[in-house]
């Protein structure tokens, strides 16, 4: 039994999560070499610990695991709401602060709602699929995702609540919506965006936006950063200028370069290759786990799998989109690359319920 999950388990998608976190060490390293490389230390540290939770999170039926997500699910609720009573960090509360590493529920939360949304969703489907279509059901799917967030928002972190509705979004179009819903959804935020904009956005996050579609209107304020990252991305051309020797990184002017912009970092120093490398990796990794949700043995691991699919979706294309200008700044980490602890084993434990969910499904699978 043993010998047959390793040979289904999906190795390409570990391959690629391993390739990702040691180009984030080796970008750290140049990041940090006048900070005694304190965060990649860390980063180091909290990848260890990551090998254990993986093994661990592979070896238990995921089944099993979802059954259980209740639990896991209302205690976050909790941590969430505990984070209110917290200092401040960056104007968001959104960490607990231990003094030697800081905790953010919001990111480990993403998991407990996705396994918690499958299960529901095959709950609600156990004797008919199209039952998710019924408004009370869809109602319960609804609620089980406004109550963290809604709590996210209110930190506020606009861009981790925007990875909860993707992945639930990858979720409920593999659990077949009916097509309605999709184009009274599309109807009702075209009517509601300019709404929230108006009347409901606090100011920070309007002047993100206008910055964003135009950052020369405070080039030294709300615009700073991505300037910055333009022109060290732009700086970099194929090859980089050379590890440690990056103008933009080493002089200060990337600002946070180690979590929000390490793409910036790699970009400057490594050039459009190791970028390019990077993107490649990512679409191989999210195309993988996007087989793991079409081969999976049941419903409950495709909607898991599917999920992850989204998170991963959402965090290269928001990460790398708003390093270049093309997307607002967030404050989203490139997963597996960025420094942050919580975020890496978060993402570890990810991979492992891939690997656990593509491990114990049929030998070969023909889907039509």
């Amino acid at each position: 039994m043993r010998k047959k999950f390793l040979k289904n388990m999906d190795w390409g998608i570990l391959i690629c999560s391993i390739l990702l976190t040691f180009i984030g060490f080796v970008a750290l390293f140049s990041a940090t070499q006048n900070d005694d490389y304190g965060d990649l230390k860390k980063q180091i540290i909290f990848f260890l610990i990551s090998i254990p939770v993986v093994i661990i999170v592979m070896s238990i039926d995921y089944t099993w695991i979802t059954k259980i997500s209740w639990g896991f699910y209302a205690i976050f609720i909790l941590l969430l709401i505990g984070v209110f009573f917290t200092e401040p960090i960056n104007g968001a509360t959104s960490w607990y602060d231990f003094g030697f590493f800081t905790f953010q529920p919001a990111e480990m939360a993403k998991i407990f709602v996705i396994l918690f949304e499958a299960y529901t969703i095959c709950r609600i489907q156990k004797i008919d699929r199209k039952e998710i279509n019924k408004p009370l059901k869809l109602l319960l799917v609804f609620i089980i995702l406004a109550l963290p967030l809604g709590l996210i928002i209110l930190q506020p972190d606009y861009g981790t609540a925007a990875a909860f509705v993707v992945a639930f979004l990858f979720m409920l179009f593999t659990a077949g919506i009916d097509k309605k819903y999709i184009f009274a959804s599309i109807v009702l935020v075209a009517i509601l965006l300019p709404l929230l904009y108006f009347y409901v956005l606090p100011e920070h996050a309007k002047t993100r936006i206008e910055v964003f579609l135009n950052p020369d209107l405070d080039p030294r304020g709300k615009g700073y950063n991505v300037l910055q990252s333009k022109l060290a991305i732009g700086a970099g051309q194929l090859f980089g200028m050379g590890l440690l020797k990056g103008n933009q990184t080493q002089l200060g002017f990337l600002y946070p370069k180690t979590t929000d912009f390490i793409f910036s970092v790699i970009g400057e120093e490594m050039g459009f290759m190791v970028a390019g490398a990077i993107i490649i990796i990512y679409v191989i990794l999210i195309t993988r786990t996007i087989y793991v949700a079409k081969t999976a043995k049941d419903d409950v691991g495709s909607y898991i799998a599917i999920g992850i699919a989204g998170v991963f979706t959402f965090h290269m294309l928001e990460n790398i989109g708003m390093t270049m200008g093309l997307l607002p700044i967030t404050g989203v980490p490139l997963l597996f690359v960025s420094y942050g602890g919580t975020s890496l084993i978060t993402s570890f434990i990810m991979i492992g319920l891939l690997l656990n969910i593509s491990g114990r499904r049929q030998k070969v699978i023909f889907m039509e």
